[in-house]
């Protein structure tokens, strides 16, 4: 019986000590040790023996067995170092070779312009604003003094999704939701995407612009004009001379638009101008009584102006790009540049 016991031990060790991966050991550790393994066999027929022999064989059984335990327990162990060596000499990294150049990306242009535009708004006290671009009709045109019959609407070609429902044509409808919500004084200005029926050179179905407007009890046109002074002095320079022209807006009574001397030709005519040495840079005016009424304000007490610039237009002007199809056709080669 106990050179059985030797022999079953003798085999074990063998087998452990030729054990070159760690799933052969694990094989080796159910054979000898698993529910139906060699040794736990030998466990079970302890019952079938004498009350004599019991003791001395499930005594010399048990240390075979814990013999086996710390004999796996350790050659385990050596596995695992071996195979951590292999995988270190494997993933070895040379570091004296030269590392791998990453390109590093550009902020596009039209964001570029957007921050700048933003930070100099933020800097005067105006606060961000945001709205959906799915609007409805009534934000979109009516709310701001531009009726169903009203020729205006002409001025700009929409993408209608049904009767009332549509793609907004400008960020103006922020203004609205705005002061529906708000009481002044208030100072705002609304970055987002916006969209008309027009592609070309200098237009596209998508674009960006940026609304501004302040209210509140005694605002003049001549605040209008020293806001949009600072912002264009901090855009282009302050050498930029600048002029406002009479113009027609629904929402704004009266109405301006304002140009910039053509940062191309400096003032001396050119194709960029049209032999004007003007730019035109954005839109402006006194907010219209009528829209105050709308959201119930009173044009009695309260005063405002706002004003609408295309961000693609400003990032044109601000680095000579001519054709505005650059900004969304993704080449990096254009891209790199900024």
């Amino acid at each position: 019986m106990h050179e059985e016991l030797l022999r079953l031990k003798e085999e074990a060790l063998k087998d452990i000590a030729e054990a070159e991966e760690l799933k052969s050991l694990q094989d080796i550790r159910v054979r000898y040790l698993g529910k139906k393994g060699l040794v736990t066999e030998k466990l079970k027929g302890i019952a079938g023996l004498s009350k004599q022999e019991r003791p001395e064989f499930g005594r010399v059984l048990n240390e075979i067995k814990a013999l086996i335990e710390s004999s796996i327990s350790r050659k385990e162990d050596i596995l695992k170092a071996a195979d951590k060596q292999r995988m270190l000499r494997s993933e070895a990294v040379d570091i004296s070779l030269p590392g791998y150049f990453t390109t590093i990306g550009r902020e596009h242009p039209i964001s570029k312009i957007l921050s700048e535009i933003t930070q100099v708004f933020t800097s005067l006290g105006f606060t961000v604003e945001e709205g959906p671009e799915v609007e409805s009709d009534y934000y979109n045109f009516e709310a701001l003094n531009i009726p169903k019959d009203h020729p205006a609407r002409d001025m700009q070609d929409t993408f209608y999704i049904s009767d009332d429902i549509l793609l907004r044509t400008h960020t103006s409808p922020v203004q609205v939701r705005v002061m529906e919500r708000q009481r002044p004084p208030l100072r705002v200005i609304a970055p987002g995407k916006v969209y008309r029926c027009d592609s070309d050179i200098t237009h596209t179905p998508m674009f960006h612009q940026v609304e501004g407007f302040m209210v509140d009890t005694d605002i003049r046109f001549s605040d209008l004009k020293g806001i949009l002074e600072l912002f264009i002095h901090a855009m282009f320079g302050p050498e930029t001379s600048i002029r406002f022209r009479p113009s027609f807006f629904p929402f704004t009574e009266p109405s301006a638009e304002i140009d910039i001397g053509c940062v191309l030709c400096f003032g001396a005519g050119c194709k960029v101008c049209k032999d004007t040495g003007w730019l035109e840079i954005l839109g402006a005016g006194m907010i219209n009584p009528r829209v105050f009424e709308m959201v119930h304000y009173d044009p009695e007490i309260y005063t405002g102006f706002a004003f609408g610039m295309g961000v693609e237009r400003i990032t044109m002007l601000k680095y000579g790009i001519d054709d505005i199809r650059l900004f969304f056709e993704n080449d990096i080669r254009f891209l790199e540049q900024f």
